[in-house]
């Protein structure tokens, strides 16, 4: 929705009216039915943003909260961010017991002024100004005020009034002031489940919050609270004028002001991606090739530097220097793959193991990362251009399954990135295992992992020999007097395949009760927690994605013994996935261990959570079943 702002002109409610006191530092003036339930309370915050310009917006804050306990220090939020295109103008704080009592004020030169960058960044200009504070008991109350001027409005200021779980709220409101009368679109999102009120169209209160627990598989706090968006439809980005109707106008501008002029790189270059490329009728065996050349030349360096840090470093200084950050090395991945006559489009996404879709619905300065789209005749393939190991297409765990937007010549468009189905995200697990008269186990292991696993999996092979075999003691830490033999890996890059062949022998496997034997026959691959239980279970649940595990086992044991008992067979087939292991008495002392595991994502219901934690514990159960061997 879009509106044409007037100065603002704040009007209260009665119902609504609220002004503050000096109950606001007393400890003991919350609601019980909020305190119980957080570790610190926002006893008031008013948030105003300050339209000046269209170069400028000015953010004023006024922060009043109780911290309950030593988990509430989260919740204080006494910190700015500035660089280049901001200015902290104001910042202050004052800290009060649980009485009420002044404890200490602090002013600007009393906080903490330090570089807001990464271990592995260069050339930030980002800085960062917070409170730096150990208190002597709790609870205790900070009255945190600041104002921030912004010459970038590309950026507006959004709203999360709860922003984390266990964290109440008695009053909190927010104000967008536009002395400069200019056109600005806004997007609520969970105001009715909260009880959000709109004073007017730019001013917004929410009252007497509870603390949100935290509950397991939950959603993301992003898509359950109440938040508001907002974006003006001119703005500027360190003084370049832009429009933002909509994506495609939006992707427009960003293609035009951030990307053209950057594309250029050296003759040499040039010359070598063609002779690579030449004679190849396949636009994919092209950016294969590309994509290895990149690789093999280009490392990843954070650098947030240029218009707003959203512009990227030129094609050519990436080639120079062989580095870049995700902009650079994207945008140089880009412009060698036009050369070799490949489309490829610069592609803004979130990344992270959180999947965070870009609002397809609301255009704005959104994402944290870039790909490279590559539009096929089928689904578009996917580049991370940071990794030098990352196989071609693959974005499993960081970037998969989420939409972003794909810049064109034309217009930014809404794309979503790869999903990969259980039968594209799999952990094989194959054994062959001897045991001994003693119980112990000797034999070779084979694990064979694809999409997600394989992203967990496949840098097992640039680790030190000693740090591999610490990590297999780590994941099968229940294998008792556990030695690794040997460890052989292949990983296949264009199938995005990793194997790994591993020499084990654990002593003492199979526990020794008179002349029988107990041994657990799922050897690798146990699952041993359980959801906690809720009774009154509030969010829905959420499983992320799906994928497969599919292990079998082949254990002969010594001749002297035979097999007594063993578990039934298990099946069961749920909305949530399904799970199968069997036991199977082979010839010569032998027994095959099958078991398969397949999980569906999707957002379930509140009440359909005990019948998932029922599944889970039926698999935990399982995969702690046993076979009887005794003495012939």
């Amino acid at each position: 929705m879009t509106f044409r702002l007037q100065i603002v002109v704040t009007c209260l409610v009665t119902a609504l009216s609220f002004s503050q006191n000096k109950e606001q530092y007393l400890s003991l003036t919350i609601d019980p039915q909020i305190s119980r339930s957080s570790n610190a309370v926002v006893r008031y915050e008013k948030i105003s943003v300050d339209i000046q310009s269209v170069e400028k917006i000015i953010v004023k804050t006024h922060r009043i909260v109780t911290i309950l306990n030593k988990e509430g220090n989260r919740h204080r939020n006494a910190v700015e961010f500035y660089s280049d295109d901001s200015e902290i103008q104001e910042i202050e704080a004052v800290l009060y017991n649980s009485l009420g009592q002044e404890i200490k004020r602090i002013k600007e030169r009393d906080f903490r002024d330090e570089s807001a960058v990464s271990d592995f960044s260069i050339y930030e200009d980002d800085r960062v100004k917070f409170l730096d504070y150990i208190p002597l008991e709790y609870p205790y109350t900070l009255d945190y005020k600041s104002e921030v001027a912004y010459s970038n409005t590309a950026f507006f200021p959004g709203w999360m009034p709860i922003n984390n779980y266990y964290l109440g709220v008695e009053h909190a409101e927010f104000v967008i002031l536009n002395k400069a009368n200019l056109e600005l679109k806004l997007k609520k999102e969970n105001f009715e489940q909260f009880d959000v009120q709109t004073i007017s169209d730019f001013h917004f209160v929410i009252q007497n919050i509870k603390g949100i627990p935290y509950e397991a598989y939950g959603p993301s706090l992003r898509e359950t609270l109440p938040k508001l968006k907002g974006a003006l439809t001119e703005f500027s980005m360190i003084g370049i004028p832009g429009k933002n109707n909509d994506w495609k106008e939006f992707g427009k501008w960003m293609h035009d002001q951030l990307l053209t002029g950057t594309e250029a790189v050296p003759q040499s270059t040039k010359e070598d991606v063609i002779r690579l490329t030449q004679g190849m009728d396949s636009n994919l065996e092209k950016a294969r090739i590309v994509y290895q050349y990149i690789q093999d030349r280009t490392r990843y360096i954070s650098i947030q530097i240029g218009i707003g840090g959203w512009k990227p470093m030129s094609a050519m200084e990436v080639d120079q220097l062989g580095y870049g950050d995700c902009k650079g090395l994207t945008n140089y991945t880009k412009s060698l793959m036009e050369i070799a006559g490949v489309d490829a489009y610069y592609t803004v996404v979130y990344g992270g193991k959180e999947i965070i879709d870009l609002d397809s619905e609301f255009s704005s300065l959104q994402g944290n990362h870039v790909i490279l789209t590559l539009p096929t005749d089928g689904e578009p393939i996917f580049l991370e251009c940071t990794s030098q190991t990352a196989p071609f297409g693959f974005v499993a765990g960081f970037t998969d399954d989420r939409d972003a937007l794909m810049v064109t010549p034309e217009g930014g468009e809404i794309v979503h990135t790869k999903i990969y189905g259980p039968k594209e995200s799999y952990l094989k697990t194959n054994s062959v295992l001897n045991m001994d008269a003693s119980g112990g186990l000797s034999g070779h292991v084979n694990l064979k992992s694809k999409g997600h696993f394989y992203g967990l999996r496949y840098s097992l092979e640039n680790e030190d020999l000693r740090d591999v075999k610490l990590a297999y003691k780590k994941e099968w830490s229940y294998l008792n007097s556990l030695t690794i033999r040997s460890v052989d890996f292949s990983n296949d890059m264009e199938l995005a395949e990793f194997n790994e062949n591993i020499s084990i022998d654990a002593g003492n496997y199979a526990k020794k009760v008179g002349d029988r034997f107990l041994l657990q026959p799922n050897i690798f691959n146990r699952k041993s927690y359980i959801p906690p239980v809720y009774e009154n279970r509030q969010s829905k649940f959420e499983i992320a994605r799906s994928y497969e595990e599919i292990d079998e086992y082949i254990i002969s044991f010594p001749r002297h013994l035979e097999v007594e008992a063993t578990s039934e067979n298990v099946k069961i087939v749920t909305k949530f996935g399904s799970y199968f292991s069997s036991v199977e008495v082979l010839e010569g002392h032998k027994i095959k261990y099958r078991r398969q595991l397949m999980t569906n994502k999707g957002l379930f219901d509140p009440s359909e959570y005990a019948a998932y934690r029922d599944f889970r514990k039926l698999i935990v159960k399982s995969d702690k079943s046993k076979i009887v061997l005794k003495k012939i």
